[in-house]
């Protein structure tokens, strides 16, 4: 019984070192969008572009913002590995003034969690 149990452990361990050979990794090519000084109303969507470095599908799992004034979209499909994928941040720029905000990231990636930032400043149209 005790040789059968030892078995078993081994054939764990050597399951599981091998199931993370294979991993995705998330490689952002910016993780700071900086929108500059916008004029209110303008188009406040913006790309966050990445690829999967890894060998492994990439599966985004959550897409999270610091406020309710941000609103972020992930891929639905997973990224197979050396593709490219996009999220997209659309802020409300109705809202004058300075621009700081975190969207959250949570993937199968390596590094499960990623924050990305966004900051600029949104003034109001001159003369009004």
């Amino acid at each position: 019984m005790k040789q059968l149990i030892t078995i078993l452990f081994i054939g764990l361990i050597s399951l599981s070192v091998n199931a993370q050979d294979k991993v995705a990794k998330i490689e952002f090519k910016s993780d700071t969008i900086d929108y500059g000084t916008i004029e209110k109303g303008s188009d406040g969507v913006r790309v966050f572009e990445f690829t999967n470095t890894g060998d492994a599908p990439l599966i985004i799992s959550k897409v999270s913002s610091s406020c309710g004034c941000t609103i972020p979209k992930k891929p639905e499909e997973p990224i197979m590995p050396g593709k490219t994928g996009e999220i997209q941040v659309k802020y409300d720029t109705n809202r004058v003034g300075p621009i700081r905000k975190a969207i959250t990231v949570i993937s199968n990636a390596d590094t499960p969690t990623k924050v990305l930032k966004i900051k600029g400043e949104i003034k109001a149209p001159e003369g009004k």
